[in-house]
């Protein structure tokens, strides 16, 4: 009798109990600002809606550093696993699922959760990664990218012929504005960075000049390179005076969206710049649209993969460590050794 209780709880729980008895590998943050830690976690049973994805690579995101801080704005309470965005193969689907099966090789978005070994996130969640874009690749595109065109195309309305500011131009988001803009939408792009290397990288990426605003006038620069007329859009993830700077930068009718701060500072805006040049100051913030306009922010998830198989952008990738590497990776963002992204290898 006992057996036979047991072996029907075994049918009704399905291969995910099993799964959860084997487990998997995650990087875990157990206390905030302190080193992440790798666990065996069990894997959960499926929800009806719910898909199991391997997961091959995880994009590390500024964002996961300050989570684990304590200093993002969703907080989350330890423990928990890190990583907003992954790209993997699907291992298993829940009873309801139908946009995916196994075997499918997919890119996802969720919270937390995606640094480990095995994820589980909501169907709507995953797209398909067309053959000819790697794993590698597609790890890249969620967040930089997404933020990148939500930016350009929804905020910022693009347009082709005009001129782009990027700050923070040799980062992961700044590369994808730069290949969105330069590739896509057939702007001309003004990359500003904290160093020589960073400007040259910039450039190899499609941006027409850079400009290295450590040691000069970023506004001064912006003045020489457009004749004195401003560029039409700013895309500002630095904070603080160079903030200031690219809104001074500004043409007529020009628009800036804010990003970010990873200089730390974040700026007041004067409202008598907005004034003089009849000039919009926006912002962007990627997860915000999974929440209020969730089709809007799947369409710019699918355009991007789209790009990326007709070869129109090429994501760039700075470094891959390995998940043991973790806290390394982490160190290695926070030094600002980075450029372009760098992900988590799974394998």
């Amino acid at each position: 009798m006992a057996a036979a209780a047991a072996a029907r709880r075994i049918s009704a729980l399905g291969l995910a109990s099993l799964r959860g008895a084997r487990g998997y590998r995650a990087a875990q943050c157990t206390e905030l600002a302190k080193p992440l830690i790798l666990r065996d976690l069990p894997a959960s049973p499926l929800q009806p809606h719910q898909v199991r994805v391997g997961v091959q690579y995880c994009g590390l995101n500024f964002a996961d550093i300050l989570a684990c801080q304590g200093l993002y704005q969703d907080r989350h309470t330890p423990p928990f696993t890190p990583g907003m965005e992954f790209s993997g193969t699907v291992m298993e689907t829940g009873e309801n699922v139908s946009a995916v099966k196994e075997g499918y090789r997919v890119i996802g978005v969720t919270g937390t959760k995606a640094m480990a070994a095995e994820c589980v996130v909501d169907e709507k969640m995953l797209w398909q990664i067309p053959d000819s874009v790697s794993h590698e690749d597609a790890a890249v595109l969620p967040i930089a990218y997404g933020t990148a065109w939500l930016a350009l195309c929804r905020r910022a309305r693009l347009q082709p012929g005009e001129t782009v500011l990027v700050t923070a131009g040799a980062g992961a988001t700044g590369l994808a504005i730069i290949d969105l803009a330069a590739n896509v939408f057939q702007a001309k792009v003004i990359a500003a960075a904290g160093s020589d290397p960073k400007c040259e990288l910039a450039m190899t990426r499609g941006a027409s000049h850079g400009v290295n605003y450590s040691r000069g006038s970023l506004r001064e620069e912006v003045k020489a390179l457009t004749g004195s007329r401003g560029v039409d859009v700013a895309i500002e993830a630095v904070g603080g005076d160079v903030f200031k700077a690219a809104l001074q930068s500004l043409a007529w009718e020009g628009r800036i969206v804010v990003m970010g701060f990873a200089g730390g500072k974040i700026p007041s805006i004067p409202a008598n710049l907005l004034l003089l040049k009849n000039v919009s100051a926006m912002g962007v913030y990627c997860s915000r649209y999974q929440q209020e306009d969730f089709p809007l922010f799947s369409s710019a998830i699918s355009s991007i993969l789209q790009y990326c198989q007709e070869g129109k952008i090429y994501p760039h990738i700075g470094a891959v460590f390995n998940l043991e590497e973790v806290n390394e990776a982490f160190n290695h963002v926070l030094q600002r050794k980075s450029t372009g992204k760098v992900i988590i290898s799974m394998k």
